[in-house]
């Protein structure tokens, strides 16, 4: 058998995961990415739109066409930030909070069957492996230079 590489089972991972959370979101004519920015916005205060992009990996003009697609929806709503002119808070509606509830919901189930199946340690032994692999990436140099 064929040994794989770490980037193939996180990046295979990752695409089981988002085909399990696209799934789940079609059924409340939704979508992960979706999903993922009505949980990174603050329910209470809103949030600043130059921050979702950063906050949720995620380029400019995908971040544009998801908003404009949870706008459509009335799952936020946008706001003059009172603070800066320049820029826009982001809102959820009522209709968002109770997306963005739904969307909680089934992240929190993921991860406790995930915790339930695999246990404490191991899911311990697997944050502090992400972690590792992160500040190796951070510092190109301990990777490129052999």
């Amino acid at each position: 058998m064929k040994k794989k590489t770490i980037d193939q089972v996180l990046r295979s991972t990752w695409q089981a995961i988002a085909k399990m959370y696209n799934e789940e979101a079609s059924k409340y004519n939704s979508s992960m990415a979706a999903g993922f920015a009505l949980l990174s916005i603050d329910p209470k205060k809103g949030t600043p739109s130059t921050s979702l992009g950063p906050k949720m990996g995620m380029e400019a003009t995908s971040l544009s066409r998801t908003l404009k697609s949870l706008e459509a929806k009335k799952l936020i709503k946008r706001k003059p930030n009172p603070n800066d002119g320049r820029s826009v808070l982001i809102y959820l509606t009522e209709k968002g909070k109770i997306n963005r509830d739904a969307s909680r919901v089934a992240v929190l189930k993921f991860n406790q069957a995930i915790k339930n199946e695999i246990g404490d340690k191991s899911l311990e032994n697997f944050y502090n492996t992400i972690d590792k692999i992160n500040e190796l990436i951070k510092n190109k140099k301990k990777i490129f230079s052999f």
